[in-house]
C-alpha cells in the first residue's frame, strides 16, 4: 500500500521533542485533565477522548504512574484547572499551511502570542477554516522497527485485520493510518500483538505538501515551528511542509 509517510515529515524534529520530554509530559498531562473533565469519567473504557490521550501518553513513554496520578488529580474535588480548546490556522513562508491546537486558560494571552510568531517568521494568522479544509483527521500509529526484526507483511496484515485504512513501511518504523473513530480499537489490537510504538495519536494529515527551496524560507519555517512547539499553551502543530 502506498501514500506519503507523515513519519518521514516529522522524524527530524522528533529528537528535539524527545529532548524536551518533561515539557512534553506537562502538555500531555493537560490533555489528560481536559479529557477527564469533558468526558466525565476517568475510565478510558467509558471515555473515548481519554483513551486516545492515554494512547498518546504511552507512545511518548509517559510512565503509567504519571498517567494515573494526573487522572486522579483531574477527578479530585479540589481540582480547579480549567482549560479551553482553541485552534488557530494560518500560513507560514511560501504559503505553508499550519494548524495550531492549543489548550489555554487565557485566550487573551495565547492568541496574541500565536499571531506574533506568525508575523515575525514570514507568515500570517488566518481565519478559522482557512487551511483545515486541506487536511484530513486520521489516527496515526507508528510502530517501532528500529531493530528491523519485524516482518513487514505480517505487520501489514495485523494492521489491516485490526481495521486500519492504510499501512506504510518507512525505514525504522511502520506507519498505520486509521479512521479517527477506529483509532483506539486498532491501537488496542496492535498492542495485543506485542508491538511497541514511537507515536500514536489522532492527527491532522495534509492532503498535499509544499517544498521550501530558499534557505531563508526554510530557516524562518523552522523558527516558526520551534516557537509554536515551545509555547506552553500549544499542544499540537500540524503543517504541510515537506521536509527533505
Amino acid at each position: 500500500m502506498s501514500g506519503h509517510s507523515k513519519w518521514h515529515n516529522i522524524q527530524k524534529t522528533k529528537g528535539a521533542a524527545d529532548a524536551k520530554r518533561s515539557a512534553a509530559f506537562t502538555k500531555i498531562a493537560k490533555e489528560l485533565i481536559v479529557a477527564v473533565k469533558q468526558g466525565g469519567s476517568g475510565d478510558p473504557a467509558n471515555n473515548s477522548r481519554l483513551a486516545t490521550v492515554i494512547a498518546k501518553a504511552k507512545a511518548a513513554n509517559m510512565p503509567n504512574d504519571n498517567i494515573k496520578r494526573t487522572i486522579d488529580k483531574a477527578l479530585g474535588a479540589g481540582n480547579t484547572d480549567d482549560y479551553e480548546s482553541v485552534t488557530y490556522e494560518g500560513y507560514g513562508p511560501c504559503g505553508v499551511a499550519v494548524i495550531v491546537e492549543a489548550l489555554t486558560n487565557n485566550r487573551q494571552r495565547t492568541a496574541p502570542e500565536i499571531r506574533h510568531y506568525f508575523d515575525k517568521y514570514g507568515g500570517n494568522l488566518g481565519a478559522q477554516g482557512c487551511v483545515s479544509w486541506s487536511f484530513d483527521r486520521k489516527g496515526v500509529i507508528v510502530i517501532n522497527n528500529e531493530d528491523e526484526d519485524l516482518d513487514e507483511e505480517t505487520v501489514m496484515m495485523d494492521a489491516l485485520e485490526a481495521g486500519a485504512e492504510d499501512f506504510e513501511a518507512d525505514g525504522p518504523v511502520f506507519e498505520v493510518t486509521t479512521d479517527p473513530d477506529a483509532f483506539t480499537e486498532v491501537l488496542a489490537a496492535l498492542e495485543g500483538k506485542g508491538y511497541t510504538f514511537v507515536g500514536a495519536e489522532v492527527e491532522m494529515v495534509p492532503q498535499n505538501y509544499i517544498q521550501l527551496t530558499g534557505e531563508d524560507d526554510i530557516r524562518m519555517m523552522e523558527k516558526l515551528l520551534g516557537m509554536l512547539e515551545d509555547n506552553e499553551d500549544v499542544q499540537n502543530v500540524w503543517h504541510n511542509w515537506e521536509q527533505n
